[in-house]
């Protein structure tokens, strides 16, 4: 369980499926001292979901019989990342120091808090990703009335142009357009909205 833990937390908010947590056990335990297979792995999965210490982010399609909500990878992730960073160690200055590993639980951090908003509104959070392609959407907020938008997170200004350029693309090879797109920013403190119409960053979502 120990391990399952720590390969959790070294695969926040990517889409792990349990043969890769199966690999990542096997590869850091000695030979042979634990039999572990995928199905051992599915019921601590189901227990800790079960004691609210993970959730999934569901996989998005706009059409709501699409076997995509059922057939895809879901998304991970410790209920809050804090946990992530502690199951792994992890010191402000490592963080400083790792900004891919930061940008990864900054993503883990508003995935939470957008789950926060969205559920008391009603609604669920879910992710997109399309494995012809490649594009993915990081957020999808849904509510009960099917109305939707797209959330792009990055923690430096310097991504927010490629972010952008993932909205558009998802938006476009949508029947039933997004309500509205979004960029969330870490490394930016004022909200604005962008001549094609996506909104900077979250503080934008404010009423």
């Amino acid at each position: 369980m120990r391990m399952l833990l720590r390969s959790l937390a070294r695969n926040e908010t990517t889409l792990a499926t349990n043969e890769k947590l199966v690999s990542d056990i096997k590869k850091f335990t000695k030979k042979n001292k634990y039999r572990i297979t995928r199905n051992t792995v599915a019921d601590y999965l189901n227990v800790l979901s079960k004691i609210h210490l993970i959730q999934d982010q569901l996989p998005f399609s706009e059409k709501i019989r699409s076997s995509v909500r059922v057939g895809k990878s879901a998304k991970r992730h410790f209920v809050d990342p804090s946990l992530a960073c502690s199951v792994l160690g992890l010191k402000q200055e490592q963080l400083m120091n790792d900004f891919e590993l930061f940008g990864f639980m900054f993503e883990a951090l508003v995935i939470r808090d957008l789950r926060i908003y969205i559920e008391y509104l009603g609604g669920r959070i879910y992710h997109f990703y399309d494995n012809n392609t490649g594009d993915e959407v990081d957020a999808i907020l849904e509510l009960r009335d099917g109305d939707y938008g797209a959330i792009e997170v990055k923690l430096g200004v310097g991504k927010i142009e490629k972010a952008v350029d993932s909205l558009i693309k998802f938006s476009k090879s949508c029947d039933i357009k997004p309500k509205f797109l979004c960029v969330i920013c870490g490394m930016i403190d004022y909200a604005y909205k962008r001549e094609d119409g996506i909104y900077i960053p979250l503080t934008a979502l404010k009423p």
